[in-house]
């Protein structure tokens, strides 16, 4: 697959998509991370000395910085994983969201153009730049409204989604306006190793081996489709290889699951997993709070069009990934205490963030 630019890619899921690429020999990367609160390079220590991996800090809203590694580099594709991407931070402080998930994101691409205006015929037809969204963008579903859909009409809740919204149009319009090769995906909720700990998943399970309390929004009937970030990075690679310039792809696990029940499932593994530890069942630490302004009550995915057209599906089942999820977290103390511990605000991270 020749040389990709990955933006944010010391974060979750860019980290897994790095390590995909590289440690298969599937491609050369060029990881491009602003290591913000949520980028570590320890996410990378697999790759950190990989002849086929360069990682450079730097923001993707540095137009002259991107240029430069463009230009070094000659990569056949972008992948932006790069954003901000916690709705509750997004409430609290929209400022870095519209920065980073729109501002960011038109300094990338007017980047990329540049670039691929002094390249080849040949080369501009290989190369892709892949805008890695989420189904956020699309608002909410009633209990009977069906799926999102490519044609959906965005209609975002949270800053966080309306900032992602903004990027997606702003992709599309600069692949039909200036002939940037784009290509949009819109994934479901991922989880798996090296999810940052304020997100639902990992900090249910820290929360737990702690005996913190796992508050949950409202009464916890929030529906969510659940996509293990293996399969995400499978999809994302599939996209780079046989997606269509201008394009959609919806990803998701076929995994719907409301909050409460995603908890419960997490506290039935860690029970597996820790039979001796005093919090068992860790489902007794739940706790319910009040709900947090413009939650969306139901996400749900059609991935039909990338599982026919590109002969991509989720292979993980949300069980099995969850308690694979579990050990990972439980094995991998040395990654995620050094972020717990780490002041935010003058807050410890556990503390700061008790719930997703």
């Amino acid at each position: 697959m020749g040389t990709i630019l990955v933006t944010g890619g010391a974060g979750f899921i860019g980290g897994n998509f790095v390590h995909r690429m590289v440690l298969s020999g599937r491609a050369r990367v060029v990881t491009l991370d602003k290591l913000t609160y949520a980028g570590h390079r320890a996410t990378l220590a697999a790759v950190s000395d990989h002849p086929n991996h360069c990682f450079v800090e730097g923001d993707i809203a540095d137009p002259e910085l991107v240029a430069s590694l463009l230009n070094e580099h000659q990569p056949d594709a972008v992948v932006n994983f790069a954003a901000e991407s916690h709705v509750d931070r997004s409430i609290d402080s929209p400022a870095p969201f519209i920065e980073t998930n729109i501002a960011g994101v038109y300094w990338l691409l007017e980047a990329t153009r540049a670039y691929l205006s002094g390249q080849t015929t040949a080369a501009r037809d290989r190369f892709r730049f892949v805008q890695v969204s989420t189904d956020e963008v699309f608002g909410d579903l009633g209990a009977g409204d069906g799926v999102f859909a490519e044609a959906t009409p965005y209609a975002p809740s949270s800053p966080y989604a309306a900032s992602k919204a903004a990027a997606d149009h702003l992709v599309r319009a600069w692949g039909r306006t200036y002939a940037v090769p784009a290509i949009v995906t819109n994934c479901s909720n991922n989880y798996g190793p090296f999810q940052f700990p304020e997100k639902l998943v990992p900090l249910t399970i820290l929360n737990a081996f702690e005996g913190r309390p796992l508050l949950i929004y409202g009464d916890g009937s929030q529906v969510r489709d659940w996509l293990h970030v293996a399969d995400h990075c499978a999809a994302i690679e599939r996209v780079i290889e046989a997606g269509r310039v201008g394009e959609t792809y919806l990803i998701g696990g076929r995994a719907p699951c409301t909050n409460l029940d995603l908890v419960r499932a997490l506290c039935v593994a860690l029970d597996r997993c820790l039979p001796e530890s005093a919090h068992c069942p860790h489902a007794d630490l739940i706790a319910f709070v009040e709900n947090r302004p413009g939650h969306d009550r139901r996400y749900a995915i059609d991935p039909g069009k990338i599982e026919r057209e590109l002969g991509w599906s989720a292979r993980e089942t949300l069980d099995r990934g969850l308690e694979e999820t579990v050990r990972w977290y439980l094995d991998n103390a040395a990654w995620w205490r050094p972020i717990r511990a780490r002041s935010y605000g003058g807050e410890r991270l556990g503390r700061l963030a008790e719930r997703a």
